[in-house]
């Protein structure tokens, strides 16, 4: 019986016997040592239950492509191939991961004005002055150390996770080993299966070198970890322990979070010298020369001149030395909003291939700064 069917068998099964194991909105079912009697008149409650879930039993270890996989990671990385069988034996499949990053149906026009009502809210910018308030020293030290203002930090993590309020219920290897093996159905499902590959066999690594569990770990959907939501490889590559504990602790370490999420930008080019707003609202000419500078790559590539003769115009002046990208955020049956992004800009977007990803982190950080009382850092230039 294909997967997707017996799942689907399942879960409707559980639907309709008394005796099933309750199932919550991630798909995942509750241990036994969980399980209640199901009173009519009890109200649901809101807080996620202190201990992990697990997901549906598959015998990953009889499918070809993980043994293979094993194998290699065991010769790789020197890791012992029985342990890696009986680690992987404790695995489960979820569902809810498959289902989850499948793209969103078509037909439905993006929407920056929305979007970013729900990114930048009253909850997460009054978390972020706690935040802020809290952290300063480290932030202040991010931005010395590495050149990042303190509002981009607090914008992203702020984004990710509200501060480390989200981080996330999913053990990461379900998440990381459901999707490596069982992808939906996509264009390049090939691609995304060896993606998540890749990042389970980081997180296996980063397991073994902090010394942890590697089933204690819990994050996204989609396998990201801790308070910044890092996926495992850049856990690996560019986490710090940036609070001098010997050990680097995203998930409890607002101090850790803070200076790796700097490094990942840093190294993702992020320029300490190149002052300014990283973003100008700009207007466009009805002739539309300026439509083939749109999707050209998350890069700043064009001059001002060159902007300037393709019809496009910032609201205020921009500094002449530095190249920029256009960058249209559209807003539905609305006008489309234009702006011109500096490489600064589109390091964020290395974090989230995403405009609107980018352009909330400036605006959240914005907003949480101006709410604490201080000048507004030159992160965005409307000239409205």
């Amino acid at each position: 019986m294909p997967m997707k069917t017996l799942i689907t068998a399942l879960l409707l099964s559980a639907a309709t016997a008394s005796y099933a194991a309750p199932v919550d909105p991630y798909g995942y079912k509750l241990p036994p040592s969980m399980q209640t009697k199901k009173k009519k008149a009890e109200p649901k409650k809101k807080a996620a239950p202190a201990v992990d879930y697990v997901g549906e039993y598959v015998n990953f270890g009889d499918w070809k492509d993980v043994r293979a996989f094993l194998d290699d990671v065991a010769a790789r990385n020197g890791f012992n191939r029985d342990e890696l069988n009986a680690l992987m034996a404790q695995v489960r499949y979820v569902d809810a991961t498959v289902q989850l990053v499948k793209p969103a149906p078509p037909g439905k026009p993006k929407n920056w004005q929305a979007y970013s009502k729900l990114m930048i809210d009253p909850v997460r910018i009054d978390a972020g002055v706690k935040f802020w308030n809290d952290n300063s020293e480290a932030l202040n030290r991010a931005e010395s150390l590495y050149g990042v203002p303190a509002e981009i930090l607090v914008g992203i993590i702020g984004v990710e996770t509200v501060y480390g309020r989200n981080t996330g219920r999913f053990r990461v290897l379900d998440a990381l080993t459901t999707l490596a093996f069982s992808y939906p159905e996509a264009p390049q499902r090939r691609e995304r299966m060896e993606f998540f590959r890749g990042e389970l066999e980081a997180t296996l690594l980063f397991a073994r070198q902090s010394g942890i569990d590697p089933l204690s770990l819990k994050g996204s959907f989609a396998g990201a970890i801790g308070m910044p939501q890092f996926m495992p490889s850049s856990l690996m590559k560019y986490a710090v322990d940036f609070d001098g504990s010997g050990k680097i602790d995203l998930l409890n370490s607002s101090t850790d979070a803070i200076g790796s999420v700097a490094a990942f930008l840093v190294g993702h080019g992020w320029e300490r010298d190149q002052g300014g707003p990283l973003v100008y609202a700009a207007n466009v000419s009805p002739n539309r020369a300026w439509e083939t500078m749109l999707n050209q790559g998350l890069t700043a590539k064009y001059g001002p001149q060159e902007l300037t003769a393709a019809g496009v115009t910032a609201t205020t002046p921009v500094p002449e030395q530095q190249t920029y990208g256009l960058v249209d955020l559209q807003n539905g049956a609305d006008p489309t909003e234009y702006w011109l992004a500096n490489n600064n800009f589109f390091a964020i977007t290395q974090y989230n291939r995403s405009y609107f990803y980018a352009m909330s982190v400036v605006e959240l950080g914005r907003a949480v700064r101006l709410a604490r009382g201080g000048a507004p850092a030159p992160a965005v230039t409307s000239g409205m």
